[in-house]
């Protein structure tokens, strides 16, 4: 079997634009509109890898915004 399966992860919110491009640029997704919001689609492995780089990205911004 060649052809991987595609998954769908919903995007959370709080997800800036600046992340977006970053995990659909670096992990090789698609942003996908439905009825429910925007999902991002690609090979699991690959959603796995942009859901951790979203929490680390959060995660950063939340102690940017604690120092203020």
């Amino acid at each position: 079997m060649d052809e991987e399966m595609m998954y769908e992860m919903r995007i959370p919110a709080g997800i800036t634009e600046r992340i977006m491009i970053e995990v659909i640029n670096e992990f090789g997704l698609e942003l996908k509109s439905t009825d429910y919001g925007p999902v991002l689609l690609g090979k699991k492995e690959d959603l796995e890898k942009a859901q951790d780089h979203i929490v680390k990205a959060l995660n950063q911004r939340l102690k940017e915004l604690e120092k203020r």
